[in-house]
């Protein structure tokens, strides 16, 4: 007989040995990567990136508000001014920046005397700049001793001006001679500062405040108030006097322009009369019964009142026009 009709579950049995046999299936080995294979490639990869981070490292940026000190083995070797990128030396140079802007100073506080060998108190600041970054660096060392250094100057210079004015000067704003003492300063600091050649400028020195010292406050402060009530009482006094010109000088005007007035008036009022004179004249010539009677009504508004009593003859001309009889 054939052998699938010996076994009928062979069929069964040889897709269970193939479904066995692919779940259970052995994996195959890999092969190792082979690293000198490829050595060469790693090697070149790391010098082209290796280049990219020193060439990165090694540029640097001048901007229009710095100079750029490039040293070399502590040494200045270049100063940039001109803003763009440039690239220094790997490992052999380093670069360090300073300021080409306008800074400001503060002065620490000093006392000095003045020409009347009394004390005070006086803070400034200064306005300053680099106008020679290799000459500071050269003489000064750094931003800090040339600091110091144009602090000595404007102490000294303060010191010298200031003590050649009397302390009433100083403090009396009205009476001070130190109209152009902050000029002065600015302009005999720069002279010191090249003199030295620290590369370096102030632009301006002002006064921020002056101060006295406490045991002068109270003496001086009296005194000013002594000063100022005595100017007041002086303006005062002036402006007293000035009164009583302008009135003595008003009054003056306006008995003037009375007496002037009344002079007018009195001649306005005599030609006035005069002329009424004539007038009457003229009309008493033309009818001299009409003028005789318009006279004695006249009289009675001045003779005739509410308690007036006239005892008169009843022929009386002035009774018998009073009384309306007039034939």
């Amino acid at each position: 007989m054939d052998q699938n009709k010996q076994n009928p579950f062979s069929s069964l049995e040889q897709k269970f040995n193939e479904q066995f046999n692919k779940n259970n299936k052995v994996p195959k080995t890999k092969e190792p990567i082979n690293f000198k294979k490829h050595m060469k490639t790693i090697i070149i990869l790391t010098l082209i990136f290796a280049s990219f981070v020193i060439l990165l490292a090694n540029i640097y940026v001048v901007k229009e508000s710095e100079y750029r000190v490039v040293r070399q083995f502590g040494e200045v070797k270049e100063i940039r001014y001109t803003p763009g990128i440039y690239m220094k030396v790997p490992f052999l140079q380093s670069v360090t920046s300073l300021p080409r802007y306008q800074m400001t100073y503060n002065v620490s506080e000093a006392e000095i005397n003045t020409m009347d060998k009394k004390r005070i108190i006086i803070d400034n600041y200064a306005v300053w700049r680099i106008t020679d970054p290799k000459m500071m660096i050269t003489n000064a060392g750094n931003m800090l001793n040339a600091e110091g250094r144009m602090e000595e100057f404007i102490y000294s210079v303060v010191r010298t001006e200031l003590g050649q004015l009397a302390y009433d000067e100083i403090i009396n704003d009205e009476n001070t001679s130190r109209g152009s003492l902050n000029d002065r300063v600015t302009e005999r600091v720069n002279e010191l500062l090249a003199k030295d050649k620290y590369g370096i400028e102030v632009v301006d020195v002002r006064m921020k405040r002056t101060d006295l010292p406490p045991e002068n406050e109270q003496s001086v402060y009296t005194r000013m108030i002594s000063e100022r009530q005595s100017i007041a009482q002086k303006y005062l006094s002036e402006g007293d006097a000035d009164k009583r010109t302008i009135e003595s000088t008003t009054d003056k005007k306006v008995q003037e322009m009375i007496a002037v007035a009344q002079k007018e008036a009195a001649i306005i009022t005599a030609e006035g009369e005069s002329e009424a004179a004539k007038i009457y004249n003229q009309s008493f010539s033309k009818d001299p019964e009409f003028y005789a009677l318009y006279r004695t009504l006249e009289s009675y508004k001045k003779t005739i009142g509410e308690d007036t009593m006239i005892i008169l003859p009843s022929d009386s001309p002035y009774a018998k026009i009073l009384t309306g009889y007039l034939e």
